[in-house]
């Protein structure tokens, strides 16, 4: 599926589509997407190409959208649910119901409200939207079970990835075998918050207690969700590529700083075979 060629460092095409693949284990297909090779125009594009705008909650078109989301799930091989995220620690756990649905001509535009979703159906897909936030791959290729979470400043506070690690267990996974990929985000030299939510956020998760370029309080997420992975036993990579500085992905601070709008790339990951 992956096609020779890379437009930056690690990103390759997979279908057509720029990813960044990782590796989650034998029998998972995982990787994040770009910014680019959709249908969406300016702002939700940059540079040469369509963007590959994932998100209905940014002003961009619906049949665009799911147009990009076709290409996504042609990518991964299988229909991939995505849910309306509300940074909260809520886990939808989705089967073969949700398969036939997200394989329909036209596909539901959200599975629930959540901000995780866990499966072991084999050939379904699970997206995970950001523009800053953290997403989290997780698979436990052994039980055959996935998940993804979008970790946000109130996301990280809520424990959300431990609430998708509790649901994947309760499918048959364990800790011990769990791999999991923390994907591009807003970074701690980026992320500037009032002295006092960095105190509030770093008084629950220490790791996030960070200081941006210019000396002022940051907070970095990356780190507070890769604390409670290891917390957990849970194996954890670190993509390393921050939003705000990375040009090829969405940033929503970094659009907000230019006055405009920005759009939504995906954490997607399923089991196949």
């Amino acid at each position: 599926m992956t096609e020779t060629g890379e437009d930056q460092v690690g990103i390759e095409r997979t279908q057509g589509v720029p990813v960044l693949s990782v590796d989650l284990g034998p029998g998972v297909r995982a990787f994040f997407t770009t910014s680019a090779g959709g249908v969406s125009p300016a702002p939700w594009a940059a540079g040469r190409g369509g963007g590959l705008n994932l998100g209905l909650g940014v002003s961009d078109d619906v049949d665009r959208v799911r147009e990009n989301r076709a290409r996504v799930a042609s990518a991964v091989g299988a229909p991939v649910v995505f849910v309306t995220q509300v940074h909260g620690d809520g886990v939808l756990t989705v089967g073969s119901a949700e398969r036939d649905a997200w394989s329909a001509e036209t596909p539901p535009t959200a599975a629930g409200d959540a901000d995780a979703l866990v499966t072991a159906e084999a050939g379904l897909g699970l997206g995970v939207l950001v523009a800053d936030c953290v997403p989290v791959l997780l698979a436990d290729p052994v039980a055959r079970v996935v998940g993804v979470a979008h970790a946000g400043r109130k996301g990280v506070l809520a424990g959300v990835v431990l609430r998708a690690l509790d649901a994947m267990v309760a499918r048959g996974a364990e800790a011990s075998r769990i791999r999991a990929v923390v994907g591009p985000a807003v970074c701690g030299r980026c992320y500037e918050v009032p002295a006092a939510m960095r105190d509030e956020v770093a008084s629950a998760v220490p790791e996030t207690w960070s200081t941006t370029t210019v000396g002022t309080p940051g907070l970095d997420l990356p780190a507070g969700v890769l604390s409670q992975l290891a917390a957990r036993g849970v194996t954890a990579e670190d993509l390393g590529r921050c939003t705000v500085e990375d040009a090829a992905l969405y940033s929503h601070r970094r659009a907000s700083a230019a006055g405009t709008t920005t759009g939504r790339q995906a954490g997607v990951v399923t089991i196949f075979g």
